[in-house]
């Protein structure tokens, strides 16, 4: 089973949201979910109920109530029937400061009310040219399970940070390269993205070690989106 996953992050409005939501295909082979903007999942959800697309959101907070305003919470979206949450993602690092230390309570908290966990990892482009990519990431996922005993929730997705919405993604020798390196630290589920679009993807699912795609500006295009989606039924 391949995995695609789009992350519309901080775009769209609701009825662009509704819109492209109800276009998305569907997969009896392969799992299909969609990161819209927190404000919308439990629309989108209702939405596509008979669907096979499940639907997380993109950031949880490490408490379950209280004084946090803006945040919201596992039993938040436990309630809300959501499947999925994008944890560790390279912008919540960089915008919010979110520590490794941090990333690793939220990972527990979500895991601890059985939501899907997708924990993003993934180096800058300075920690690549001076060769501590492999540091950086194994530094990354062992710090994020620390403590963490049952993993059968937990997916990762490699993101190297320079190939964040720049339109140059990493090659697929070397992605499938990190993939089998995390692999070797954690057996678990690891995609891959980072300008991930209709035309890299086939080189990218082909690697042995890439289980699929967390995909970010192609999933806010239908028809780009609905071509990744054919693609990984190649396999």
């Amino acid at each position: 089973m391949k995995v695609i996953a789009g992350n519309w992050k901080m775009n769209l409005t609701l009825n662009e949201a509704i819109d492209l939501a109800i276009s998305i295909k569907t997969s009896n082979k392969n799992e299909i979910i969609l990161f819209p903007p927190s404000i919308y999942a439990l629309k989108i959800k209702e939405l596509l109920k008979d669907k096979n697309i499940k639907i997380g959101v993109q950031n949880v907070f490490y408490e379950e109530f209280g004084a946090f305003t803006g945040e919201i919470s596992a039993p938040m979206v436990k309630s809300c029937n959501l499947d999925y949450v994008l944890i560790g993602h390279s912008e919540r690092r960089k915008f919010f400061y979110e520590t490794d230390e941090v990333i690793n309570k939220k990972i527990k908290k979500a895991l601890s009310f059985n939501l899907n966990v997708i924990l993003c990892v993934g180096e800058t482009l300075s920690e690549r040219e001076s060769k501590k990519h492999f540091e950086v990431v194994k530094r990354q996922v062992l710090s994020a399970i620390e403590g963490i005993d049952n993993f059968k929730n937990l997916k990762i997705a490699y993101e190297p940070v320079w190939a964040i919405g720049t339109g140059v993604n990493a090659k697929p020798e070397d992605a499938n390269e990190m993939h089998h390196f995390i692999k070797e630290i954690i057996n678990l589920y690891v995609l891959y993205g980072g300008s991930v679009n209709e035309n890299n993807a086939y080189s990218l699912l082909s690697q042995h070690y890439i289980d699929g795609l967390l995909i970010g500006n192609s999933s806010l295009k239908k028809e780009a989106f609905n071509k990744i989606i054919d693609i990984a039924e190649l396999f």
